[in-house]
């Protein structure tokens, strides 16, 4: 029996059926073996990588120490396949799309989503960046059906995707909001009393599948921070609750069917110390380590995303028992298994016999060519759009940060917006979020043949995919100086971790790594002009800015709204009108202790 997910396999009848899922043990029980293996075989953050990703994006540290290639779409069928077995189950913690390359985002990541289903993939949390395009998008990701304003891709009516997504925080604003995540749950008390209490479910919070025999539930989870990083308008209706809550509801669901066995998927994790092994257990505990070691006891593995980073950690549960807490990287450059026993009578997972292992995703094999031929089709079909040159550099712009917080390439991506909007939203500076800046400009060429120095569409929107629109607000000197002092911890907005807005060359000011929240930042200027508190200043950022994103919440008084071009037109028409460019100083900041 496999399932789309838990509300799936209660229309099926499990519930109405009260015993249904403890059916299905030989007549001799004698006779049959104690445990079932069960094979996991875990992805995260794909970011719709489709072709190898490339520089720092495209390498992994592998267990022997060695940074090695690793990491594009017929890389990743290959080494799934060879570590396929039939026991195995192919899950993902998240971010499988949204911030992806032209490739996959020109046909709002439909190529990405078609990929991972023949990849076989069953079971995969939501991430935050699976609402990039807002809640509707998502569910036509999941249903199908075109795209209502581009239409139908030149593949033909969007078919949804093969697997399941879930994610057991994700839940209506409304609780009267009709949802088919619950009429499907039908008219058991049992889910009724449990949901009444909790919430309506926007997702199906669990998926439910079969293997030798024994069913296994996972539970989706995405990062509660979602409404900080993700663009207000698409998720309106929607919040998204406490990670460790919502994975203990989603426990007691399980367990009101005969779950026993339940894995955790989450899109949240933790950073780790740089250099290790995928296989060491490098992981800072961190928001992803309050996931894995708070949820019920009853939960027996911990698969985790969002951070990027490739760890293998054993936790302990509430219960004091070893609990695995593991992720894998990113862009398909490590597949995590995991290799686990299920006694066939508890049904419950024996975790003495679990035994993971992240595997680096090397190129040194035969890329699939199935895959391979695959991704030509629609590197062919986007080709036109994504060679196209747009403008010249000098050399690298890079999105690595200096010691202030700017990069280079931030800055230019600033400058590009302010040239944008000063004509028709009459922007005096603009800032824009690091966050944003998804990938260097490189000047050597490419494989596609454009020159050395030359920038192309598709690499200009490899560093700005989100498709941003361009907004200018008015802000006062107090409430500009609120937004910058709102990029460091410690104040009232609940900055997670400092983020550097990258400023327009014309920003320029001083911070304190010493001085308090509310004290740090000093000696702004415009156009070498000091800033008073009350004076205004018309402010360009893009709407995921203004609308309060990465927790910039003083964005949000800003007055006289005015919408310009999308990020991406601000960029491409920048690079074109100012050949060749350099790499932007990194100096508009100044830092003291």
């Amino acid at each position: 029996m496999t399932s789309r997910s838990l509300l799936r396999l209660t229309m099926a009848g499990a519930v109405a059926a009260g015993g249904v899922l403890l059916a299905g043990l030989p007549a001799d029980a004698s006779k049959a073996p104690r445990t079932v293996p069960v094979r996991l075989l875990a992805l995260n953050d794909f970011h719709g990588h489709l072709e190898p990703p490339t520089g720092s994006s495209g390498r992994m540290v592998d267990e022997h120490g060695a940074t090695v290639e690793a990491g594009g779409a017929a890389y990743v069928a290959t080494h799934m396949k060879a570590l396929a077995d039939g026991n195995t189950i192919a899950v993902a913690q998240g971010d499988l799309i949204g911030a992806t390359p032209l490739l996959s985002a020109a046909y709002h990541d439909e190529p990405s989503v078609e990929f991972l289903g023949k990849l076989g993939l069953d079971v995969a949390a939501v991430g935050n960046h699976e609402f990039d395009e807002g809640y509707a998008e998502l569910r036509r990701i999941m249903k199908g059906g075109c795209h209502p304003v581009d239409g139908c891709s030149p593949a033909g009516p969007w078919k949804g995707a093969t697997f399941d997504y879930v994610g057991a925080n994700v839940l209506f604003k409304n609780r009267d909001e009709r949802t088919d995540a619950l009429a499907a749950l039908g008219d058991s008390s049992r889910f009724g009393e449990l949901l009444k209490d909790w919430g309506v479910p926007a997702l199906p919070p669990v998926s439910v599948k079969w293997m030798n025999g024994v069913p296994i539930g996972f539970i989706g989870l995405v990062t509660q921070t979602t409404p900080n990083i993700v663009t207000a308008e698409g998720i309106k209706d929607l919040k998204f609750v406490d990670e460790v809550k919502a994975a203990n509801v989603a426990s007691r669901l399980l367990r009101l069917v005969g779950v026993e066995a339940q894995v955790v998927l989450v899109h949240e994790g933790d950073q780790v110390t740089a250099g290790q092994s995928p296989d060491a257990c490098a992981a800072i505990p961190g928001a992803g380590n309050r996931i894995a070691t708070q949820v019920d006891p009853e939960v027996d593995l911990v698969l985790s995303g969002h951070s990027h980073q490739a760890y293998k950690c054993v936790v302990k549960d509430p219960a004091g028992r070893d609990r695995l807490y593991s992720q894998g990287g990113s862009f398909g450059r490590v597949i995590t298994q995991v290799d686990l026993k299920v006694d066939v009578r508890s049904r419950d997972v024996d975790r003495s016999s679990v035994v993971a292992d992240n595997h680096v995703v090397t190129r040194t094999v035969a890329p699939d060519a199935e895959i391979s031929a695959f991704v030509q089709t629609w590197k062919d079909r986007v080709a036109p759009v994504a060679n196209r040159p747009v403008g010249t550099i000098t050399a690298d712009i890079t999105n690595t940060a200096a010691p202030s917080g700017e990069s280079a390439l931030g800055n230019l991506i600033a400058d590009a917006q302010l040239a944008a909007t000063r004509e028709g939203g009459n922007a005096q500076i603009a800032l824009m979020n690091p966050g944003g800046v998804r990938a260097s400009l490189s000047y050597a060429s490419s494989p596609a043949g454009e020159g050395d120095g030359t920038v192309t569409y598709g690499e200009a929107f490899t560093v700005q995919p989100f498709n941003n629109l361009m907004q200018v607000v008015t802000l006062t000197g107090a409430q500009l100086k609120t937004v910058l002092e709102q990029q460091f911890t410690g104040g009232p907005n609940n900055q997670a971790f400092t983020k550097i807005l990258q400023p327009s060359a014309n920003l320029t000011y001083t911070y304190s790594t010493g001085a308090a929240w509310g004290a740090k930042v000093s000696d702004i200027k415009i156009d070498g002009v000091p800033v008073t508190g009350t004076q205004s200043i018309r402010v360009a950022a893009n709407n995921f800015l203004v609308g309060g994103g990465d927790a910039f919440q003083a964005f949000t008084e800003g007055a006289d709204l005015w919408s310009g071009p999308l990020d991406i037109d601000a960029f491409v028409a920048y690079l074109g009108q100012n050949n060749p460019i350099a790499p932007p100083a990194t100096n508009r900041i100044t830092v003291t202790g």
